[in-house]
């Protein structure tokens, strides 16, 4: 005679089982570990606001954010105000930081008015507007925030990536990369936007040249390169008529 637990019935019913305490397990995981990752989402944010803006712990080479224990600390030191920018209308707000970028693209993809987060930023003097850019890579989403001056001339950059190749794309979010935006121009001397293109083949390989509205392109990494001339020029071109207000 055959045992119970040789019965098909007996084996449907055990994997139901485990598939409700398996799933049982992980959503109280992931219910009791949301706020450590919100928390983590936030700080990250804050970082990256701030080293495209200059305020990060930089060596010769590499790029280092601040450390997760001063972050909120310094954010509240150097990010003076943070706007909303939604039509013609403008407001502060201070939680601006945490705008989901990607949602507010999709809002607006489907007929809805966008919110576009500008934070302005006092560091040695000078003052910054930091933007966020989201965009596509070759293999998934691409991000940044791009710190310009009233000029809508580039002051620094932070790019990352979710899921791109290693040693080709996934270099964005290193120094040589970022560091070549500095200085570049983003309007022509008439006002009208340009963006910046990652170049194959620019002619300007030690970026010297800042109002060619051109960046050296990373070797093996075209399509991530176009993703992010790609967000650079549809996401920035958004901000140009707030900026024609501090004229």
């Amino acid at each position: 005679m055959s045992k119970k637990t040789d019965s098909n019935s007996y084996t449907m019913i055990f994997a139901v089982g485990m598939v409700l305490v398996v799933g049982s397990l992980l959503a109280f995981l992931a219910s009791s570990l949301k706020p450590n990752i919100d928390e983590n989402k936030r700080i990250e944010k804050q970082q990256n606001i701030l080293y495209a803006m200059g305020v990060n712990e930089n060596d010769d080479s590499n790029a280092i954010f601040v450390s997760t224990t001063v972050a909120e600390q310094e954010f509240q030191k150097y990010i003076k105000r943070q706007l909303v920018i939604e039509g013609d209308d403008i407001s502060e707000d201070e939680k601006a930081y945490m705008i989901d970028v990607k949602k507010e693209k999709s809002k607006a993809k489907n007929g809805g008015v966008r919110r576009l987060p500008l934070f302005v930023g006092e560091k040695d003097g000078k003052t910054f507007y930091v933007a966020p850019i989201r965009g596509k890579g070759l293999w998934d989403a691409i991000w940044g925030y791009v710190a310009m001056d009233e000029n809508m001339i580039v002051q620094g950059a932070y790019f990352d990536h979710k899921g791109e190749t290693p040693g080709l794309g996934a270099n964005i979010k290193y120094r040589f990369f970022m560091d070549d935006f500095k200085g570049e121009h983003l309007l022509d001397a008439s006002g009208d936007f340009k963006g910046i293109r990652v170049a194959k083949g620019n002619n300007d390989p030690k970026n010297d040249e800042k109002t060619d509205y051109e960046v050296d392109a990373i070797a093996g990494a075209t399509i991530t390169g176009d993703g992010v001339s790609a967000m650079i020029k549809s996401d920035l071109k958004l901000y140009v008529d707030y900026f024609k207000t501090l004229k």
